[in-house]
């Protein structure tokens, strides 16, 4: 008789993926709701705006006119052709459609780049604090993740050391995870250490794999896009979607981008897990790309008003050290003072005693592997401006009675 434990004899790298944060509070808010509490959250980093209307239509009229078939698994010509458009009028690239797949998310995207490239023994590089998805797709597939952490500096926030990068690389290394504008820290890179990150890849051989969906979330400061260095066809696997940009979390659509020979082989790995992206979502991303900007541009600004709000409360909260974030829509400010104050010896302890005690949701820094996080908790500003004040309202009245004792 066999010995099978209940997990039907999972495989190991499946007992070390773990699951993202923000969604494993959501019944917790609910219960804490069903007993009269409203809990205000800065927790999951969503858009709380509409998808804006005319996408919306678009998505109806191919319903009405019964476009609800399978489309080519790279993504139907016309929204491959709008994404190579879009990205070489804004970052002055060279983008062909063929050199494009459009996948369910951009989560889709990162498992195909550590399916296509990631072997056990492998090391994958993540600049930390990080989207935690990068650590778990490389262990997911027998590689080891190794972080390089950003810089704190209190009042100015985040910054990125190349020479760190370079160093960190060894003979294993086979990606460098990039997310920016960076989340959960808000910081954005620039043109110049864009250039230089992408030519340290290229002379150590590494396939550097850009997170760019935040890239019209940005304040101040410039944003350097990977997609427009010279050589990006030689080490890059450059990923974006909709998620964010036209506030279309629930559509599933994103998209990579390569060049033409990696996608060619993509597109066998794409059609085993996903067969392509949901068809009308694919029209809706037409329109979205080829359609009004006007919404975009008016959520965009809100969301720096809302960033300012945030900070302009926060930083007058015993406890905490904050900044402004260039980009995104997270705010990622020092809890260690506070934690003293407390006694408490975990940044997660300290969250569940605000989510239980004062109803407010935010993330414990953990989250953002690898261990920067420790001392910090992220804040997603795109919720409403009287959430914020009330929000902010609750945690002073709870850090103020502590850093009194």
């Amino acid at each position: 008789m066999s010995n099978e434990p209940p997990t039907l004899g999972l495989k190991q790298e499946m007992f070390l993926i773990q699951g993202e944060s923000a969604f494993s509070y959501l019944p917790i808010i609910r219960e804490l709701e069903s007993k009269g509490i409203k809990v205000i959250s800065f927790g999951i980093g969503q858009p709380d705006f509409p998808t804006p209307k005319h996408i919306r239509e678009a998505a109806k009229d191919a319903l009405d006119q019964g476009f609800t078939g399978y489309t080519e698994t790279a993504g139907i010509p016309e929204l491959r052709e709008a994404i190579a458009d879009y990205l070489n009028s804004r970052y002055k690239s060279d983008v062909k459609p063929n050199e494009i797949i459009v996948t369910t998310g951009t989560k889709t995207a990162l498992f195909m780049a550590g399916a296509a490239y990631l072997r056990p023994g492998d090391e994958a590089l993540i600049i930390e604090p990080s989207y935690y998805a990068y650590a778990q797709v490389t262990k997911f597939f027998g590689a080891r993740p190794r972080f390089v952490s950003m810089d704190f500096e209190p009042g100015k926030g985040f910054s990125l050391d190349i020479g760190k990068v370079e160093e960190a690389i060894t003979d294993r290394t086979r990606l460098l995870f990039l997310n920016n504008p960076n989340n959960p820290t808000g910081v954005v890179i620039g043109p110049r250490q864009v250039e230089e990150l992408m030519e340290v890849a290229a002379k150590k051989n590494v396939i550097v794999v850009a997170d760019e969906i935040y890239d019209n979330f940005i304040y101040e400061g410039e944003f350097g896009s990977t997609i427009s260095h010279s050589g990006w066809r030689d080490n890059l696997l450059y990923i974006n979607g909709f998620s964010k940009t036209f506030s279309m979390t629930g559509w599933r659509l994103g998209y990579l981008v390569a060049r033409r020979e990696v996608i060619s082989r993509m597109l066998d790995l794409a059609v085993s897990i996903y067969s392509c992206a949901t068809s009308i979502a694919q029209k809706a991303g037409v329109a979205a790309l080829r359609g009004d900007w006007t919404p975009v541009r008016n959520m965009i600004d809100e969301f720096r008003k809302r960033r300012d709000a945030l900070y302009n409360l926060l930083k007058e909260v015993p406890g905490f050290e904050s900044y402004k974030p260039q980009g995104a829509f997270y705010m990622f400010p020092r809890v260690s003072q506070l934690m003293k104050a407390l006694g408490l010896d975990s940044v997660d302890k300290l969250v569940n005693r605000l989510l239980y005690e004062k109803g407010v949701l935010v993330l414990p820094g953990t989250t953002f592997p690898d261990r920067l996080g420790r001392d910090f908790v992220r804040f997603s500003f795109a919720t409403s401006m009287d959430n914020i004040v009330e929000g902010v309202k609750r945690i002073a009245e709870f850090a103020a009675e502590a850093m009194r004792r």
